[in-house]
């Protein structure tokens, strides 16, 4: 408790140096904002790309889905490590570096001449874009005051909503007037400036001597990547079914979880200090996180084949309403921010996940009952509540960690939304195909792809009533702790 006790001495003392650097607060928080931006956007303007990579390198669509998987392999993998490297080394030298490697790994995406170097490249912008998103979050407590860093986090958030929502958009616009190559190469210009406003603007590193001697934890570092690839894998391969692959490779992933801790509980510098996950709230935190990504992602997953074989859309207007909670995301994440910094972190956690069950209760009932309209109603209550959790989960975690520790938090607040897109779009779309009653959601029956659509939002509001269950039951104690004068 003594750590933690002065950890928030620290982060306190965080709000009187940042407003040495007043000035340049906006120019810092847009560096961080176009790392946001632009790690989404690598995420999504590939996806628009692939039935032309297909043609381009001759290729089927399980090689050139691999464009896709590298770069978010790369991220899931190397996300918790590439934080806590930031601690050890510095942050802003690493996000700077991580700057550097994902906009020349954009240009090698742009110039490869075979679909493989492609990957490789695709690869190698994943790790650049771990390295950002890790960052990101962690310098929020080094540039904002801690007044403000609810705004600050509802602005990452809508950078991320806004980036995912450009992808589809722009990389249609992109490959229709410029071919695939654009696809990657309209990052130089971006990466350049990041980069530009990173050196000018973020805080120097200062090292600290207790920093200085902590070493690497190579091995830690090397099983939990294999550990977080084993389980990607095993969640994306197959293309929605799950073979003998699959579950080796789950089986694989399980084994690497015991392996990891055994190795963390003996190392020296352990990348992951497991007396961390002895609280409550990080615990909480990470887990409920998981549960709304795991959620979130099954509006991607089912909403189009709700949307085009049970009400019959167009593709044209399936894209319309698709698009509709990402921009309402994106129009959200500010006023959330600044909800948490009004009301506090906890009260708008706790508003986020009843706007979320409510979204999802209306997922299962009034699509069926108005169609179009109640689909897109029920998706217009879903999203502010997800960026309510958001920006007040990430405030919460990030407000009271130790200096020292902010990149691997912020790393492990990442990779749980990872995981839990990952097993969103495995786990939530095998509950749609199961309760379809059919192994082709393509040739299912709109009543029977309506019915799908009911259960599988069914069991998305007892996913979001979870993790409502979880984040009250962590705070009991600690409102119970919290007496003046008392230290436990």
């Amino acid at each position: 408790m003594k750590s933690i006790i002065a950890s928030q001495h620290q982060v306190a003392a965080a709000p009187a140096a940042t407003a040495q650097l007043r000035p340049s607060v906006r120019w810092a928080l847009a560096s961080l904002s176009l790392s946001m931006l632009l790690s989404s956007l690598g995420t999504s303007i590939a996806n628009v790309g692939l039935p032309t990579l297909a043609q381009a390198f001759h290729a089927s669509f399980q090689q050139v889905q691999w464009v896709v998987l590298a770069y978010l392999l790369a991220i899931t993998t190397l996300i918790v490590s590439v934080g806590r490297l930031g601690d050890l080394t510095g942050r802003r030298r690493l996000l700077l570096a991580g700057i550097f490697v994902f906009t020349a790994a954009s240009m090698l995406c742009g110039v490869a001449p075979t679909l493989w170097l492609l990957i490789a490249a695709r690869a190698l912008q994943g790790l650049g874009a771990a390295i950002m998103m890790a960052l990101t979050m962690a310098f929020v407590g080094e540039t904002v005051p801690k007044a403000k860093a609810g705004s600050a986090m509802g602005l990452l958030g809508t950078m991320s909503a806004v980036g995912t929502a450009l992808g589809p958009l722009l990389g249609g616009v992109l490959i229709a007037g410029l071919g695939w190559r654009a696809l990657f190469l309209v990052n130089l210009p971006l990466g350049i400036l990041t980069f530009v406003l990173a050196y000018r603007y973020l805080p120097i590193d200062h090292q600290g001597p207790q920093t200085g001697r902590a070493r690497f934890d190579l091995s830690g570092t090397l099983v939990l990547a294999l550990t977080l690839a084993a389980y990607a894998l095993a969640m994306t391969m197959g293309r929605g079914s799950f073979g003998a692959l699959n579950q080796a490779l789950l089986l694989a992933a399980a084994f690497g979880v015991g392996l990891f801790v055994r190795v963390e509980s003996r190392a020296a510098a352990p990348l992951i200090r497991l007396a961390m996950f002895r609280e409550p709230g990080l615990c909480a935190s990470l887990a409920t996180n998981l549960l709304v990504a795991t959620v979130m992602m099954a509006t991607l997953v089912v909403g189009p084949f709700y949307l085009a074989r049970a009400l019959g859309l167009s593709a044209a207007l399936v894209g319309l309403v698709l698009s509709i909670g990402p921009v309402i995301s994106a129009l959200s994440g500010l006023p959330s921010g600044r909800m948490v910094d009004r009301w506090g972190a906890p009260r708008v956690t706790l508003v986020g996940l009843i706007a979320m069950a409510a979204g999802s209760i209306a997922l299962s009932v009034l699509p069926a009952m108005f169609g179009m309209a109640g689909y897109m109603a029920a998706i217009a209550v879903l999203t502010p509540g997800y960026q309510l959790f958001q920006a007040a989960n990430n405030t919460a975690v990030m407000s009271d960690v130790p200096a020292d520790q902010r990149g691997v938090i912020s790393g492990l607040l990442t990779l749980s939304r990872n995981l839990g897109l990952l097993t969103g779009a495995s786990a939530m779309g095998a509950v749609f195909a199961f309760a379809s009653m059919t192994t082709d959601i393509t040739t299912a029956q709109p009543e029977a792809v309506a019915t799908g659509m009911q259960i599988t939002f069914i069991v998305a509001a007892a996913l979001i009533v979870l993790a409502l269950a979880i984040a009250v039951g962590s705070r009991a104690p600690a409102t119970h702790d919290a007496r003046p004068g008392e230290v436990s």
